[in-house]
């Protein structure tokens, strides 16, 4: 994947037209969603289709269990203008976390608009406890409870196309399974 692809389907699935920024509104991330699973993600050999389901926002112990299962969670968070502080060097914070010092700008979730994201990995469960987000082209390590206080949305994705012939799903079990408990769970059924 290179940043061509990711353009491409960007403006594919947001309404951008590459090389005009006045079109540049961002994205929803259920309806660039429901677009890579309807028409793909396209790359130079392949075209990639997701799995995804929703979950509760608010669930972490959920968010967890995706991350741990499906190797990563996609979140929309709600940025604050202290989370985009840069250092002389125009570094990030090495943390994010609240509260924040007042120097770095408004505190306040969202001010500095949305932002979509995965949740890499963590070190705990407590709300001091470290985890990892992608973005930017790099890794973030912030707290839970700044996930927690930016979180509006999460979803799991499955990319079977990822998985080598003969794999099982990424939980282990057979894909047709995994297949099922989404469509029951997104049907409201939940999972047994």
């Amino acid at each position: 994947m290179d940043t061509p692809d990711a353009v491409r389907f960007y403006a594919l699935s947001t309404g951008y037209v590459p090389g005009h920024p006045a079109t540049d509104h961002g994205g929803v991330e259920v309806d660039v969603l429901t677009i890579a699973l309807q028409q793909g993600y396209a790359l130079a050999r392949q075209t990639l289709f997701p799995l995804w389901g929703t979950l509760e926002p608010a669930d972490l112990n959920a968010i967890r269990n995706v991350t741990a299962g499906l190797s990563a969670a996609y979140l929309g968070v709600q940025l604050a203008v202290a989370d985009m502080w840069t250092d002389t060097a125009g570094n990030p914070p090495p943390l994010w976390d609240t509260p924040t010092p007042a120097e770095r700008g408004d505190p306040t979730p969202g001010s500095a608009g949305g932002h979509c994201l995965l949740l890499w990995d963590y070190t705990g469960t407590a709300d001091t406890d470290v985890v990892t987000l992608l973005t930017w082209g790099m890794r973030q390590k912030a707290t839970w409870r700044w996930v927690r206080s930016r979180i509006m949305e999460a979803h799991g994705l499955a990319w079977r196309q990822l998985l080598p012939a003969g794999v099982l799903s990424p939980t282990h079990q057979d894909w047709d399974a995994l297949v099922s408990a989404n469509e029951a769970y997104l049907a409201g059924a939940g999972i047994g």
